[in-house]
């Protein structure tokens, strides 16, 4: 069973949660759920595609399903966001939210809305 649409539909949610974020000032989740956005994206367009993918690479699923080298440069960027916005450990001190900035959620916003737009463009 492809399910395709729901993982769209899942990406567009994540980027809504990622946009109320941004716009809290929950820099790190905002990140975060850009990362997670955009891997649910690249996820749909494989598997409206026919191929089943795992894994949390955003940068290597892009890869996988053709993605322009743009925006799979703009994917491998949002995989940095995948573990460091959620643990302490992830920093020599401090919290994620110590170490965010709007400047870095903003613009993982920005690339996240960039590739679900691209993948949306070719599932529709």
């Amino acid at each position: 069973m492809r399910r395709h649409m729901d993982w769209l539909r899942q990406a567009e949610r994540d980027l809504e949660k990622a946009k109320r974020d941004l716009a809290e000032g929950y820099f790190e989740w905002a990140c975060f759920a850009s990362q997670q956005a955009a891997e649910k994206a690249v996820k749909a367009l494989l598997q409206f595609m026919g191929v089943e993918e795992r894994g949390h690479s955003v940068g290597l699923l892009a890869e996988d399903a053709g993605l322009p080298e743009e925006l799979v440069e703009l994917a491998k960027e949002l995989d940095h966001h995948y573990i460091p916005p959620r643990y302490p450990n992830a920093f020599a001190s401090g919290t994620p939210s110590d170490h965010y900035t709007k400047k870095m959620a903003e613009e993982a916003v920005k690339n996240a809305e960039k590739i679900l737009h691209y993948c949306k463009s070719k599932i529709a």
